[in-house]
């Protein structure tokens, strides 16, 4: 296997791996960021918790969809791939933080590539 395509494909596992656990962390703690502020008013309204429970339980997925990355990066590739979707579309519906779903899009063609080297590492 060619020494760059590894190089890479490993960047993009640690990358992909550890700041989704990163992230998840903060939901709870809050150093980074008020998470909570990017939940959109109209869903935090029909939530039947508060828009911060609601954002433990997302850094709860995106903890577990790091731990994925790193130990099944092919599969947990396509998982953060679609999170990260999943908020730029919720984002972009909203009509908020454009910014954060351009980057988030932007980030889900990155976890794309983390697959596709995954499955060309796999098959050599």
């Amino acid at each position: 296997m060619d020494s760059q395509i590894k190089t890479v494909f490993t960047l993009l596992k640690y990358t992909y791996g550890l700041v989704p656990i990163v992230a998840g962390l903060d939901k709870f703690i809050n150093i980074l960021t008020d998470w909570s502020q990017y939940v959109s008013p109209g869903f935090a309204a029909i939530l039947p918790f508060e828009a911060k429970t609601f954002m433990s339980i997302v850094g709860v997925i995106e903890i577990i969809a790091g731990i994925l990355v790193l130990y099944r990066p092919k599969i947990g590739g396509y998982v953060v791939m679609g999170w990260l979707l999943a908020i730029a579309l919720t984002l972009l519906f909203s009509g908020h933080y454009i910014d954060v779903a351009v980057r988030d899009i932007v980030m889900a063609i990155g976890a794309f590539s983390l697959v596709k080297l995954a499955s060309s590492i796999v098959e050599q």
